[in-house]
């Protein structure tokens, strides 16, 4: 037992140590993880030796990480992106592929290992590249939006060559079709039955687990649910890495999807690194070192041929050369998935020891090169006679939170953030906002409104609303102890960013300031009103009319700020219900009743409900007019008392008043 705890410490301490010198000189975390195992395996120092046991729970690293996978892919997203993602991202995989496995075969490979290793050539480092386009601003580029495209097919890419190493392995020549067939077939159901789990099941689940608002309960359902779908591939003698790659895309269109990712990170970073760790203790050093010729020359053989095939493929997809050449930097270097995909295809007996070890190598120099060739784009292009553009403007990016920049981030989509929303809308203000209440989020989305689901104290949910490029953040809590967690969080993700806090009162005015804050503003506006009060009443103005004064105050100023989405009932336990005044969308299905019918016809007026807002097809209509004739999927935005906006709703959808 002494021995496990001392071997597992010296693991960490090393990794601790390696991924801080690696950050400190710009490498990526991936390299000294590799470089971990390579010193803790028996090549190295060898004071560890690779268990059953840690391997399967470095391949939990590989579930987690298709998962979040899976987080990240959105149909529209892909449909958006259909003609980088399908055409220039299958055009280089295939090519690479084809071409590489020809290659390898004249020189003296049999085709299995050729396709095998010209399949993992074929993909590059999603972590590398998106990285290094964020830190340096280029994800604006044209280059930056054509490596995305490749990088995401990619990514899909992995999903069948998981399925078909282990396939390749068990069969041969004669009985691989059929195998392949009944893979797929297998795929196809299991794909079926999550989808159809993921679309009607999975949101209920998970909104139930988050009206619950306690975060180890929703850590604890993301876990499960992962490993489920994984251990459902696995039944069906599919990879485990596939269902969880499914599960997570079935979940991407859902408002959990940031707060997913959020829980999901820090189990799939460590365990991700531990499976790093695993690839690293493979590597056999003496081998490397005797065929480090082999080695260099072989990376200066995938930089220009990969280099080569990528700028062709945006060439004949009609790219300018000068992007072309930019997009082959960023994406000439073996990926992250290349070593999940060499130690399965090392698993199965498809590469041998030596061949994984030089692939292994190459891939982990390769890598290493990346961030100071993209440093020398401009130097290479000048080569070409070709400037790097700094901002290509054609291409049209899709609407959504991955757009905004110089916006205001809203921690809290309560009665305070609706009110600030509403007034930065007419201003054409670009916003976002973060709330934990899922109904609330669910009934703000279905409006259209551009709200997040998560947790605000997290430095990836507070990435995900983009806080590093907005010019302005409103935390609407009014706990002091909650404000300082939030304040923390926010100065870890955005330094720079301007921080305005709503408080009770001023007591903690100073401390604020210290921590960072722009401005704290202390709900002074009923207190203003209680004072006023008080200085009529001392002059001798009767009471009543004070009360009358005050009450005709509140109903012109407040007019426009009555009505909130309420969330659940729970939002309305400080306000009676016969009196609150709130917001509920509505979409309109194919069978409602409204349907075809204008709102003159509908006389919503005498029920005392207001539609205040149409959305249709994306845009917004305030105030429509009462000649204005309601359409499938249209969403009302309906005001009223929760009872008479209730029976408005049944009366809309089927009629009865």
């Amino acid at each position: 037992m002494q021995t496990i705890f001392a071997e597992v410490f010296a693991l960490l301490l090393a990794a601790v140590i390696l991924v801080w010198l690696f950050k400190r000189v710009g490498l990526p975390a991936i390299l000294a993880y590799l470089v971990t195992g390579i010193l803790a395996g028996s090549h190295g120092i060898g004071w560890m030796t690779i268990s059953y046991e840690m391997h399967f729970i470095a391949e939990l690293g590989i579930v987690f990480l298709l998962f979040s996978l899976g987080l990240e892919f959105s149909v529209p997203r892909l449909m958006a992106m259909r003609h980088l993602v399908f055409g220039l991202g299958s055009l280089q995989v295939v090519l690479t592929t084809l071409l590489g496995t020809a290659l390898l075969w004249f020189l003296q490979f049999n085709w299995l290992e050729a396709f095998v290793i010209a399949s993992l050539v074929a993909l590059s480092s999603t972590a590398v590249v998106v990285k290094l386009l964020k830190e340096s601003g280029s994800l604006n580029l044209r280059s930056g939006q054509l490596a995305i495209g490749v990088l995401l097919f990619q990514d899909i890419a992995v999903v069948p060559l998981l399925i078909a190493f282990p396939l390749i392995a068990q069969s041969d020549n004669q009985v691989l079709v059929g195998a392949l067939s009944l893979a797929l077939a297998k795929g196809a159901l299991v794909c079926v039955f999550l989808w159809a789990v993921g679309k009607w099941l999975l949101p209920k689940i998970f909104n139930e687990v988050a009206l619950v608002r306690t975060d180890e309960l929703f850590v604890l359902t993301t876990l499960v649910v992962a490993l489920c779908a994984g251990g459902l591939t696995y039944l069906f003698g599919l990879s485990m890495a596939l269902g969880a790659f499914l599960a997570g895309m079935m979940l991407g269109e859902s408002q959990y999807r940031h707060q997913l990712e959020a829980e999901i990170r820090p189990f799939r970073d460590i365990l991700m690194g531990l499976f790093f760790v695993t690839v690293g203790m493979q590597l056999d050093i003496p081998y490397v070192v005797s065929s480090f010729l082999y080695i260099v020359l072989a990376l200066g053989a995938l930089l220009f041929f990969k280099l080569l095939i990528i700028m062709v493929s945006a060439q004949l997809m009609g790219e300018r050369k000068k992007d072309a050449i930019a997009t082959g930097i960023l994406l000439w270097q073996m990926g992250e998935f290349g070593f999940v995909l060499v130690a399965l295809a090392s698993k199965h007996q498809l590469l041998d020891a030596n061949i994984a070890s030089f692939l292994i190598a190459l891939g982990v120099l390769s890598m290493a090169l990346t961030p100071y060739l993209i440093e020398q784009t401009e130097r290479i292009l000048s080569w070409f006679k070709l400037d790097k553009e700094r901002f290509s403007g054609d291409f049209h990016h899709g609407l959504g939170v991955d757009a905004l920049n110089d916006h205001v981030v809203i921690l809290g989509y309560g009665r305070v953030g609706q009110t600030i929303t509403r007034f930065l809308k007419p201003e054409a203000i670009p916003y976002v906002a973060i709330e934990r209440n899922p109904i609330l989020v669910q009934e703000a989305q279905t409006a259209g409104e551009p709200v997040l689901f998560g947790h605000a104290g997290q430095k990836a949910i507070l990435e995900s609303a983009g806080v590093d490029k907005a010019r302005l953040l409103i935390i609407t809590c009014g706990d002091f102890e909650q404000c300082q967690k939030l304040i923390d969080s926010v100065k870890q993700a955005a330094p720079e960013v301007k921080i305005l806090v709503r408080m009770r009162d001023d007591i903690h005015l100073e401390a604020l300031k210290q921590l960072g804050v722009t401005e704290v503003v202390p709900e002074a506006l009923e207190a203003s009103l209680m004072l006023v009060s008080h200085v009529l009443y001392m002059s001798g103005v009767p009471m009543r009319r004070i009360l009358k004064r005050v009450s005709k105050e509140r109903q012109n100023r407040y007019e426009y700020l009555h009505g909130f989405f309420a969330g659940d009932s729970a939002d309305l336990s400080e306000h009676s219900t016969d009196r609150l005044e709130y917001l509920h969308a509505i979409a309109l299905p194919e069978s409602a009743y409204a349907v075809n019918k204008t709102i003159k016809e509908l006389a919503l007026d005498k029920q005392r409900v207001v539609i205040t807002a149409l959305r249709r097809n994306g845009e917004e209509i305030d105030s429509p007019v009462e000649e204005t004739m309601l359409l499938v999927n249209d969403i009302l935005l309906l005001k009223g008392k929760p009872r008479r906006v209730e029976r408005a709703e049944q009366y809309l959808l089927e009629g009865l008043a």
